[in-house]
This record gives C-alpha cells, structure tokens and sequence, in this order.
C-alpha cells in the first residue's frame, strides 16, 4: 500500500471535507483580534492556529471512530466505514488520535502559555463529545461547543489574552452546530432508541426534532443581527450575515419528516457554504475595518 493511499484512507476516517465548517468561523475569530489592536506579528500564530484546528479535528474524529466502533458495525448507515470494514485497525485509528492531540498541544504551546494552558480543556470537550450520547440528549450541543471553541480559540492566539468579543461568535457556531447535527441525526431515531442511546431525534421523533433545530436556528439568525451590532459590524458583516441565514431557512424548507432523503444536501452542502460564505465574509469586515 502507498503511502497516498494511507493517506486518502485516514483523510476518509476523519472526514477532511467537514473541516469546512469550523475553520471559516476560527479565521473570523483571529482577524477580529487583529481588528481589535492584536500583535501586528500574527503571520506565525495564524500558521499555529491553523495547525491546532487541522490536528484536534483529526484527534476528534478518529477517537469517535474509535470509541463508536461498535455501533457503526451495527448501523446500517455506519456499516462502511473505515473500522467496521477493516480498512483501519481500531488501535491505529487511536493512536492517531492519540499522535493527533499531542501534536495539537505543541501548536498550541508554540502560539502562546494561555493556548497551551487551556488546550487540555479544548481535548477534553471534543474527545469527550464522542461518549456523550450514552448518557445524555443533549449530546448535539456538546458537540457545538466543541466546534465553538474555534472562534474564542483563535482570538487567544492572535491577541494572546482572553476576551468576551468572540464569544458572539460561539455562540453563533454553538447554536448552528448544535442545528444541523439535530438534522444530521435524524435518520438514526429508531436505531438510537434500539441501542439506547441518546439523542433529541430518539427522544421528540423526527417531527419534535425538526422544531427543536428550527428554534435553534431562529435564536442563531437573531444572534448573528445582535452579534453585528455589537461587534460594529460593516456591509460585508451583514452581506454574510443574510446569507448563512438565508442558508439556514433554506435547509429546513427541504428536510421534512417526509422528505428526509436531502439531509445530505442540508448537512454537508449548505452548511459547507454558510460557513464559508459567513466566515470569509468576516474575515473581509475585519480586514476592511
């Protein structure tokens, strides 16, 4: 086997494709620190950043792939993937991990004491997330605010110093994460409640749940309007503003109880865009203003 090929098969297992919809959301949070009178020497805690999201997402992924092995052999949903196949061997994916968060805590040593000192927290909520739908419901919300670290995250590295201003932003990311993964889990409802785990969908059904992740995204939309004024947000600020809205409206009109057969195109694609589209419309603001 070549050495791309491994490659391709752990870029698989950590799904690098989903990076997509925290990093946009952690670039806003640095540039904002820049906006606010950060070290004009960011050039290597922007590299240093970067290299913290790439391998504590990687840390994430793999240790729930390893820590769900059992019940992705179990799903028909989950069947394929890397572990249940034997593509990957359980003990290497955790030693990936394991390789991975290291690695994460050097990147963020090299940025500055406060990274280094809160990234065992940060690895305590993504790794953590993974054993949360044995016990808990709201296990969609642990993981929104695993990825809603990233903006605050960001922020200490540019700034070198806490702040509530990015806050704003995670709670954005906290409240549309904790959305979309409601949707994203709809499709487990009977197996979650078969295998007792937890879940809003096993819990409200697939009707109870759409509501509940509509209700998030409605308090989301609001917080991005508060957000902007707040943080005196410019035209680009509220250009992407209205798009990840407009993003978020339109995921829910094609996800009904009936029409669960598009939850990909509501999961990946549209909020692959809205993250993309807002955060770099961030980036933009800030740089402008």
């Amino acid at each position: 086997m070549t050495i791309l090929h491994k490659i391709s098969r752990y870029a698989s297992l950590v799904k690098i494709s989903h990076t997509i919809f925290a990093l946009p959301f952690a670039a806003a949070g640095f540039f904002l620190a820049l906006r606010q009178g950060a070290d004009a020497q960011w050039q290597m805690p922007l590299v240093c950043a970067a290299l913290c999201m790439f391998f504590a997402r990687n840390a994430a992924m793999s240790f729930n792939r390893y820590a769900d092995q059992k019940y992705d052999a179990l799903n028909p949903r989950t069947a394929g993937r890397e572990i249940p196949q034997g593509v990957i061997k359980p003990q290497n994916a955790l030693f990936f991990c394991i390789a991975n968060a290291l690695c994460f805590v050097a990147a963020a040593a090299a940025i500055n004491a406060l990274c280094l000192a809160l990234s065992p927290l940060a690895l305590l909520i993504i790794l953590g997330y993974s054993y949360t739908k044995r016990f808990t419901a709201l296990c969609h919300f642990v993981l929104g605010l695993g990825l809603a670290a990233a903006p605050v995250g960001a922020y200490i590295a540019a700034a070198g110093r806490w702040s509530a201003e990015p806050l704003w932003l995670s709670a954005i990311v906290l409240l549309w994460t904790a959305g979309f993964d409601i949707i994203y889990a709809l499709p487990d409802e009977d197996f979650d409640k078969n295998q007792r785990l937890h879940s809003i969908p096993a819990v409200l059904g697939v009707g109870g749940a759409l509501k509940v992740s509509a209700a998030l995204h409605a308090v989301c939309a609001v917080l991005v309007v508060l957000a902007g004024v707040h943080l005196n947000g410019g035209v680009w600020y509220f250009v992407g503003g209205g798009l990840f809205t407009a993003c978020l409206i339109y995921q829910h009109s094609i996800v009904a109880p009936a029409r669960l057969t598009r939850i990909n195109l509501a999961f990946a694609t549209l909020n692959g865009i809205a993250s993309v589209v807002f955060g770099g419309c961030l980036v933009v603001d800030c740089l402008l203003g």
